[in-house]
């Protein structure tokens, strides 16, 4: 469906409210890793000006839009009441999600941050959570969803939120890399795999001044049999830690992969991981850090 502003119709608009200290930061974080176009603090009377502009961004109309807006909104209340009519006309569907959690909770929550109750300025962080729930009553009992978050960690809280709104989390995205031993280690990587144990191209004069990418190089490397179970049982470990680190909430890991210099059998390795990894559904990046490095031993 196309509207005035030329674009398509948005599929979704989550409007993400609640106590402050219960998580609407951490809700929205999980909407904007499921693709949506996501906004914070956002003045209910802008929403309606913003859905129209979001029309001809692709993120918002095929995923959604999520916005926080909660009590450092001035006229909270009456601002929303007044255009939830006008949002409702221009999406598929509205939801309105409202975060909570018990005093003790967010009291210990903001003693541990040592940041302050936005309505506290002038009394005890309890009066501010006090005033918050009154301001807030009407709201919360329109929200269509509500989630306590007391005593749930981030990652149960992604994990019941996403199961509440029919979102499955997505496996990370995998970044495999190739280096050399003698330029160093990757800092940053998640996990190394050392494929020293294969023989080196280095040595063979018609292979010496080709790289990993060359299929000289993968039918050299394949015609050694310990290459193609490396591979078997690598593949098989990073997809099963692809697949558990979805509930950490992590959004990539790097797996890199190690030869002497960089240039033959950590290239071709990675590439053959790679193309097995995104068989089996996954998300991968392929880099190679040093492989322009020189080809010599």
């Amino acid at each position: 469906m196309q509207n005035s502003f030329g674009g398509s119709r948005i599929k979704r608009c989550v409007i993400i409210t609640g106590m402050s200290g219960a998580g609407k930061s951490s809700a929205l974080n999980v909407f904007e890793d499921q693709g949506y176009y996501v906004i914070d603090n956002l003045p209910p009377i802008l929403l309606p000006q913003l859905l129209d502009v979001l029309t001809s961004n692709q993120s918002a109309v095929n995923n959604g839009v999520a916005a926080v807006v909660d009590v450092r909104s001035e006229d909270l209340l009456n601002e929303l009441e007044n255009v939830l009519a006008h949002v409702k006309e221009k999406v598929g569907s509205l939801i309105i999600l409202f975060v909570d959690a018990t005093d003790e909770f967010i009291v210990r929550r903001f003693e541990t941050t040592r940041r302050r109750h936005p309505l506290a300025s002038d009394t005890t962080i309890l009066g501010g959570i006090s005033k918050e729930r009154a301001l807030l009553e009407t709201i919360h009992e329109q929200a269509d969803i509500v989630i306590d978050t007391s005593g749930l960690k981030s990652p149960e809280f992604k994990k019941k939120l996403l199961k509440i709104m029919g979102m499955k989390a997505d496996k990370p995205v995998a970044i495999i890399s190739s280096f050399g031993f003698k330029y160093g280690i990757p800092q940053d990587a998640d996990y190394i795999l050392d494929v020293r144990f294969l023989p080196n191209p280095n040595y063979v004069e018609e292979l010496q001044m080709l790289s990993g990418k060359d299929q000289p190089i993968h039918d050299y490397l394949n015609s050694f049999d310990s290459l193609d179970k490396f591979i078997s049982k690598a593949s098989e470990l990073l997809d099963f830690v692809a697949s558990v680190y979805c509930n950490t909430g992590k959004k990539q890991i790097h797996i890199a992969v190690g030869c002497t210099g960089g240039r033959h059998r950590s290239v071709a390795v990675a590439e053959m991981l790679a193309a097995c990894m995104q068989k089996d559904g996954n998300k991968t990046i392929i880099e190679h850090r040093d492989i322009d490095k020189g080809n010599l031993w």
